[in-house]
């Protein structure tokens, strides 16, 4: 088969793994196949996304390309992606290489050939740009380092939260050993020199494809954010593909991995406790009410006093984020705050912070108001 069609192939299957918050999964154009858009800041950037090969030695029951599948697998030699890549980059189509592979013979011989075709950039041809390389499970440590040295950001996917959750999708992978052994592995490397993969690491989650609730997710989410150096986690909505194991089992719906990014954006960047979350009987979040909406709703803290509350109170605010949060508090220090306006002024969304806050002990709005 000839190499264009190969990428052609290989870089739609790479969509699976995920680089940004959308859940959909969309075909590359045939004729430059593998581009695709991260978000950087609000801003859109492409990016080179394929995998080495569509060949597993796992059996993940909901994956495309789990080994008990049948059909077509491709494999793509390093220089084949080192001169597409480049082709790109040199023509202003993308600007970074999001590189990922099935576990082609061992882990460590599909490590090699990610880390060649990383290194044959960075070394031979003087690339500084952006690279994320996917660490799969059960690479030695030797590895990761050696990656870590080549890569901007790495990520390995936890797929489920637990031991008991991936042992539902996959019974050739241990959580421990080969997933969560190796985080710990990038933790340690990254505490001795920060210099290494500076962007840190992410992970991804598999939702729906076992029995796992939100909470049980965002519960040991919360720990690895504590324990580990992961800086972003992104959660996939479980398609059934055809010719896998869990080809009947339902589709989960894109609202629900929607509501978790909203919760994940909580924790990690308002430090919310999980507990301050408000879950279903069954452990899942509203899909279709505002995960802090509701959090606040449940708390007995509020309307919190806009010139003395501390950064805590004021990030449970719906309508207040980090960064006015900091304008805030910032800004009273010199003058307190007299009016709703100056807060709009500052980027609060004043329509859902009202009924929550009070301004020189005057209440602002009425949560009957808005209910």
């Amino acid at each position: 088969m000839e190499t264009l069609r190969k990428m052609q192939v290989l870089c739609d299957y790479a969509q699976y793994d995920l680089c940004d918050y959308s859940s959909d999964i969309k075909q590359s154009d045939a004729n430059l196949p593998g581009i695709y858009h991260a978000t950087s800041n609000g801003c859109k950037i492409p990016i080179f996304k394929v995998l080495m090969t569509n060949k597993c030695v796992f059996d993940c029951k909901y994956c495309i390309n789990q080994s008990k599948h049948k059909f077509t697998r491709l494999e793509l030699e390093p220089k084949d992606i080192t001169k597409v890549f480049l082709d790109y980059y040199q023509k202003n189509y993308v600007y970074g290489l999001f590189l990922s592979s099935g576990i082609v013979n061992s882990a460590d011989y599909t490590m090699e050939n990610m880390i060649e075709v990383a290194r044959t950039l960075r070394k031979d041809y003087g690339f500084k740009d952006y690279i994320h390389l996917k660490i799969v499970p059960g690479a030695s440590k030797e590895s990761i380092k050696r990656v870590m040295a080549l890569a901007n950001r790495v990520s390995i996917n936890f797929e489920s939260a637990s031991s008991d959750g991936l042992s539902q999708i996959s019974s050739t992978k241990s959580f421990k050993k080969d997933i969560l052994r190796r985080f710990k592995w990038i933790d340690s490397i990254k505490k001795k020199d920060k210099s290494l993969a500076p962007f840190g690491a992410t992970t991804q989650f598999v939702i729906g494809a076992n029995d796992e609730s939100d909470q049980e997710v965002l519960s040991s989410l919360k720990s690895f954010y504590r324990n580990l150096s992961i800086k972003r986690s992104y959660f996939s909505a479980f398609d059934p593909v055809i010719g896998t194991e869990f080809e009947n089992k339902e589709k989960c719906s894109s609202k629900r991995t929607a509501q978790l990014y909203h919760a994940e954006t909580l924790i990690n960047s308002y430090k919310f406790d999980v507990d301050e979350l408000v879950f279903n009987d069954g452990g899942l979040l509203s899909e279709n009410e505002d995960p802090k909406y509701l959090s606040a709703l449940n708390m007995d803290i509020f309307p919190v006093e806009i010139n003395s509350a501390p950064l805590h109170e004021l990030l449970r605010v719906p309508g207040i984020g980090p960064r006015s949060a900091s304008k805030i508090i910032n800004i009273r220090k010199k003058m307190p705050f007299k009016s709703i306006n100056q807060l709009k002024k500052l980027g609060v969304v004043v329509s859902r912070a009202e009924p929550f806050i009070k301004l020189k002990g005057n209440f602002q709005a009425s949560l009957d108001v808005y209910s």
